[in-house]
């Protein structure tokens, strides 16, 4: 069996090593598609363009197109961002970070033939073998920078509970972050009629996995080289496939942090990019992009320069809140708006939280329906008790327990504090009596005394 297992993997090695040039997808598999099509979903309604007040966004080639504040969740360009499309490779930000969220980075990942024999002629992977060990940081960045397909399957089978286990936390996980338009099937985005997502979804995914510094790291760097493993003794050097943070290439745009590609003949081409200017973090995404790759770019470029020309961060505070359940407001809340819109015009909407020993809720703050940020808020000691049905006699007695001792305590120590008083007492009152007792016999003996003085006297 293992000699079985060493000849297919050598089989595999070989078939996949001829049929990926540069462990990529050859460009020349992308998908012709007419020119009157790629016109007609250029001219598609811009959804956020249809608000009154709102910032005129630009035409994209894209079918699916947002972008949205990382720290507010504010959603500033919109378009169709609710259609479900096929993700391809921008899947892997998901297995990201779930990894982040589950794993060490030292830990060590062991490759098997699941995770290599699935491998198709022109899909990306960097050449792993059966039986060979990465540590969990090398296979993110061969994940993520190389888009490396074995990489990502063997990051998913290495969770306790195997492979399945591993997606059944995945979608578990990003329906938590609120993606109502998400069905995983794998952790690589080879094509699968079940798994799909959305721009607003991957934006939401996107803004949770920003929140590692690793992540951040990762997508940020250029060119990376995984060192010789226990079988490969030559060490593995790939680049970042994401053409905006290389100042080299055409598509360079200076405020990329990273991002993730993807691509498929069903998907067509999808794009995460992260992008950082002053103190606004920003994720775009774009899916089922025609006209070729390059219009990603240009699409990507085109809404973040919108976004970053036409919105301005604004303050939220505990008075703007105006809800008498609400005790305090996280620091640094604020909404994004666009120029001429105050927060007066916003329609707001508060969630409590509905979990034993939380007091943490949000306000959401939309504008003709868009979103335009979500404030973290603490709730009042009442209301929490309010929602939990806690009546009054119970939250003193928690105080007493916090701030006091206990009434049987306190019983016992008043007792304890009667039977020394009365001791005390009983003690002092024998005492006195005592004293009183030698007062009469010194009076006694000194009238014998006198008595005897007198009588002597007398003689």
């Amino acid at each position: 069996m293992k000699l079985k297992n060493i000849l297919l993997s050598g089989m595999m090695a070989a078939i996949l090593a001829v049929g990926s040039v540069g462990m990529t997808v050859n460009a020349a598999n992308v998908v012709e598609i007419p020119s009157t099509e790629v016109d007609s979903v250029y001219n598609l309604e811009v959804d956020s363009n249809t608000l009154e007040g709102w910032a005129t966004g630009p035409q994209i080639y894209s079918e699916s197109g947002i972008v949205m504040d990382i720290d507010s969740g504010a959603i500033l360009y919109a378009k169709n961002i609710d259609d479900q499309h096929y993700p391809a490779s921008i899947t892997k930000v998901a297995t990201a970070l779930i990894a982040l969220q589950n794993y060490e980075l030292d830990e060590t990942v062991t490759f098997t033939w699941d995770d290599i024999g699935f491998l198709e002629y022109g899909d990306a992977h960097i050449g792993i073998k059966d039986g060979e060990e990465l540590v969990m940081e090398d296979a993110l960045y061969g994940m993520l920078l190389a888009s490396a397909n074995e990489v990502s399957h063997a990051i998913g089978a290495h969770m306790e509970g195997g492979y399945d286990k591993f997606l059944e936390v995945m979608n578990a996980t990003v329906q938590e972050l609120g993606c109502k338009n998400t069905h995983f099937m794998n952790t690589h985005g080879l094509h699968d009629p079940e798994h799909y997502t959305s721009v607003r979804d991957m934006a939401l995914i996107g803004s949770a996995v920003f929140q590692y510094d690793k992540f951040r790291e990762i997508t940020n760097t250029q060119q990376y080289t995984i060192p010789a493993t226990n079988i490969t003794a030559e060490t593995r050097t790939f680049q970042q496939n994401h053409k905006m943070i290389w100042k080299a290439n055409a598509n360079y745009y200076e405020y990329c942090v990273g991002g993730k590609t993807g691509y498929t003949d069903q998907a067509l081409t999808t794009l995460v990019t992260f992008a950082t200017k002053d103190d606004t973090n920003l994720v775009a995404v774009v899916m089922r992009t025609h006209g070729g790759g390059t219009n990603a770019y240009i699409d990507t470029r085109a809404m973040l320069d919108y976004a970053f020309d036409n919105f301005t961060k604004v303050p939220i505070t505990k008075k703007m809140v105006g809800n008498e359940n609400v005790s305090k407001v996280a620091d640094d809340s604020y909404v994004v708006l666009p120029s001429g819109v105050t927060v007066e015009q916003l329609e707001s909407s508060f969630e409590a939280p509905t979990e034993l020993k939380d007091k943490t809720g949000k306000v959401t703050y939309t504008y003709e329906g868009q979103e335009v940020g979500v404030v973290e808020v603490t709730i009042t000691d009442e209301y929490y008790n309010e929602i939990h049905g806690i009546k009054e006699e119970v939250k003193e007695e928690n105080q007493e327990k916090k701030t006091g001792l206990p009434f049987i305590v306190k019983l016992i120590l008043g007792i304890l504090a009667v039977i020394v008083i009365g001791f005390v007492a009983l003690v002092g009152f024998v005492y006195y009596k005592r004293k009183q007792l030698e007062k009469k016999r010194r009076l006694r003996r000194m009238q014998y005394r006198k008595q005897r003085e007198e009588q002597m006297r007398d003689l």
